[in-house]
């Protein structure tokens, strides 16, 4: 088969035609055109597209890609290997950190799991020790980098006022223990005047 319609070639490599319409849009792919308007793909599209495959698959932009092919076409394979090689590094460095972060962060709710799952069950209205979801001695110099917070804890997208609120408590681990039994010894026998349910007054 010496050409090919956009049906044929999505047959052949299961890239559906809305793809490679798009491809030939990014400038990735190329095609003839009959009288009528219909596309016609030679043999060679069937390797750049498996190029095109396989760069995606590397994390490659599509504009990377496009420059890519350009060596491809036009150089050796020790040229497309040297134009290949940074760019794989650069998504290889990238990938650790990502990696590490997410270790950091998976660590981080595997303790706090047990940490509430170690929390008693009980009838009475929660009071903080019962909220605080984050385990004692995790404080925000020991989570893991660049990983977002429980949403109760943002307070507005993409920002995190909470970090630099002029009113915070810094206390953690041991000393948050110490300062709530010190609070409970202080309340003891008393009385509430009104009872309270999740901070609404009951009517």
């Amino acid at each position: 088969m010496s050409t090919m319609r956009i049906s044929q070639l999505a047959a052949l490599t299961g890239i559906p035609a809305t793809t490679l319409r798009f491809y030939e849009d990014a400038g990735l792919l190329s095609a003839e055109r009959t009288p009528a308007g219909y596309r016609l793909y030679g043999p060679e599209a069937v390797d750049r597209l498996a190029f095109i495959g396989s760069a995606k698959h590397l994390g490659l932009s599509l504009e990377e890609i496009a420059g890519l092919l350009a060596v491809w076409e036009a150089g050796s394979c020790a040229q497309v290997k040297a134009d290949l090689r940074p760019r794989v590094q650069e998504r290889l460095a990238d990938a650790q950190v990502r990696a590490g972060e997410l270790a950091a962060f998976t660590g981080f709710l595997s303790t706090a799991l047990a940490h509430l799952d170690a929390l008693p069950d009980r009838d009475a209205w929660c009071d903080p020790q019962c909220a605080f979801l984050a385990p004692p001695g995790v404080d925000d110099a020991s989570r893991p980098a660049n990983v977002p917070l429980p949403s109760p804890l943002r307070l507005e997208p993409g920002g995190e006022r909470w970090r630099t609120a002029p009113v915070a408590c810094s206390l953690t681990g041991d000393g948050l223990h110490e300062r709530l039994t010190r609070w409970r010894t202080l309340l003891h026998g008393a009385e509430r005047a009104q009872p309270f349910m999740r901070g609404i007054p009951a009517s």
